[in-house]
């Protein structure tokens, strides 16, 4: 098989490199685990909680919370039967969060496009595939 290379790119690299940065922003890239992580800025909350600030289904938040755990954004502890689910690291997060508001305060004039991207990437409108 052959290595495409990027241009840019530094000898021996290899997209893998760049996985940690995806699975990032993967748990970054759907409003509804942004609005979650917002609601984690004050503390930590339990699912039930979350579904109530959110008006959310319980099977719904509980996807969202395993992708923001699976993607480092959240951690969890037990709590009698129930997870306390809390920010893993706050400030850097919500750094990063400021820079991108930033960077869409400073690319408005270019109007990023919000567009739903299962129109043109396939249906991926369902639960399973968008996390």
């Amino acid at each position: 098989m052959a290595m495409i290379e990027y241009e840019g790119q530094r000898s021996g690299e290899t997209p893998e490199v760049h996985a940690p940065a995806a699975a990032l922003f993967h748990g970054l890239a759907d409003p509804t685990r942004l609005m979650i992580l917002e609601h984690l800025r004050s503390g930590e909350h339990k699912v039930k909680e979350l579904t109530d600030h959110l008006g959310l289904a319980q099977s719904t938040v509980s996807a969202h919370l395993s992708c923001l755990r699976d993607c480092g954004l959240v951690v969890s502890r037990p709590a009698g039967r129930a997870s306390m689910y809390s920010l893993a690291n706050a400030q850097l997060l919500f750094a990063l969060l400021d820079d991108a508001n930033h960077y869409i305060g400073l690319s408005s004039s270019h109007e990023l496009d919000t567009h739903d991207f299962a129109e043109i990437h396939g249906n991926e409108s369902t639960l399973g595939a968008t996390l």
